[in-house]
């Protein structure tokens, strides 16, 4: 099985390359440097690899929710490469990515992801680790953190955060898990969810690069009416 995956969600910029067990990675902090970062990393997986984009079975992409010009950059190269080399695509959820990668990175299982959304928001999301793999439990929501910890109330046991909701906004979200310990994982990468697109193509869900779809989570954002705008 050979997967690509590419992530420019966040303010971190990756790919990576599944090759059987093999793997290849690439990831960098790269504010606003995305669209100039990510072709020249997954060339230099091809590369290293020795494939071409044509020998890919899928091309996963970071799906969002995240920055909304950073999840557009990423579908939109996903797409052009996965159209180039006639190769179906696999979204993959960012919260889910960096709940992965609190498993490898720490052997966590019980994850609550949280991406600062700006506007006094967060993106967040509830995994655990199950069959080989991150799974969500309940929904992904996009909430102010106060009205995230009243309706979803304390969670009983221990979990793992991750992601720069609970950098931004932790005295609230603390309040989200009897236990909650702290990790590295701030940003998701395309390492983490290769194991993911694994799964999603084993199950059939890969889908043609026209049916790929962003995952915004906010459908809009506030803005100020101008006058004579309506």
């Amino acid at each position: 099985m050979k997967i690509l995956a590419v992530d420019t969600a966040t303010e971190a910029c990756s790919a990576a390359l599944l090759v059987g067990e093999q793997l290849f990675s690439r990831w960098e902090e790269a504010p606003r440097d995305h669209t100039r970062k990510i072709l020249p990393m997954v060339q230099s997986l091809l590369e290293e690899s020795g494939l071409g984009l044509s020998d890919l079975d899928a091309i996963a992409f970071g799906r969002g929710p995240g920055s909304f010009t950073g999840v557009r950059i990423g579908i939109g190269v996903a797409q052009g490469l996965a159209f180039g080399a006639q190769v179906p695509l696999i979204g993959i959820s960012t919260l889910a990515a960096m709940a992965q990668g609190a498993y490898r990175q720490h052997g966590a299982t019980r994850v609550l992801a949280a991406i600062d959304a700006r506007m006094n928001e967060v993106y967040f999301g509830h995994y655990e680790y199950r069959a080989g793999h991150m799974q969500l439990v309940g929904d992904e929501v996009v909430s102010d953190p106060e009205t995230l910890v009243v309706a979803r109330g304390q969670q009983a046991g221990s979990f793992t955060s991750v992601g720069t909701g609970f950098e931004s906004y932790g005295e609230p979200l603390n309040g989200l898990a009897e236990v909650l310990q702290g990790s590295v994982v701030r940003f998701p990468a395309a390492l983490d969810m290769l194991p993911l697109a694994r799964t999603a193509w084993l199950a059939g869900e890969a889908v043609p690069v026209e049916q790929a779809m962003p995952v915004y989570l906010r459908d809009k954002v506030t803005w100020k009416k101008l006058p004579g705008r309506e």
